[in-house]
């Protein structure tokens, strides 16, 4: 099966999931949330000999996480360790890739970001007395972007481009499943999630490329 195959497969699963799959039977809701994962998955696997070993290892890693935290989400904090797994994952790979620090703006706004979220959900989640899932929030808002700080010193403009895309993501999905509900807020979870991790995924076509050309200097 050819790359672009692949990459149309996911997006025609992405989109089918998302407009056409009911919420049940649970069964065939989760098979089909986690088919764009398992393509792309596919897709790392067949590609990983030709691209940086380190980088395409450990992204391969963070798909199969997060995969698994697609499948289990329903049982929240289980759903939300293997996520928070995949993006520790995603954090090794993309320091992998590292080109300089961040910018220091950027820094602030993502550790401004962060605060506010932590606040507003965790502490939300802290007055209604679930302290545990609070904590686990807060650790996760932290990992979070902190994957999305390590995209950033990438200076790989899909590996940035997903990182915040997956972000607003899980923000919405806090947001609406703590606080208030978002209209079309299962559209805008799952197509800004697919979109990030499909972005991830063709990231590694670019560092193929960038290795094939130093290797014919």
């Amino acid at each position: 099966m050819t790359r672009l195959n692949l990459i149309i497969l996911v997006i025609f699963f992405s989109l089918i999931y998302i407009f056409l799959i009911p919420d049940e039977p649970f069964l065939l809701k989760i098979t089909f949330k986690i088919i764009p994962m398992i393509l792309m998955i596919l897709f790392v696997f067949l590609k990983r000999n030709s691209n940086n070993p380190a980088f395409s290892k450990w992204l391969l890693f963070g798909l199969i996480f997060c995969m698994l935290g697609d499948a289990t989400l329903h049982w929240f904090l289980l759903g939300l360790s293997c996520f928070l797994v995949g993006h520790i994952c995603y954090i090794v790979a993309f320091f992998k890739v590292k080109k300089k620090a961040i910018n220091v703006y950027i820094a602030i706004f993502l550790l401004a970001y962060g605060l506010m979220m932590v606040a507003w959900i965790a502490g939300n989640l802290f007055k209604s007395g679930n302290y545990i899932l609070s904590v686990a929030v807060c650790f996760y808002i932290a990992v979070i972007l902190t994957m999305g700080w390590s995209a950033i010193q990438s200076y790989s403009p899909l590996l940035i481009i997903g990182a915040l895309s997956f972000i607003f993501s899980d923000s919405i999905l806090a947001i609406n499943k703590f606080i208030t509900d978002i209209p079309m807020s299962h559209v805008l979870i799952m197509t800004s999630y697919y979109g990030a991790q499909l972005l991830f995924t063709l990231s590694l076509l670019n560092y193929s490329v960038v290795r094939k050309k130093v290797l014919e200097l």
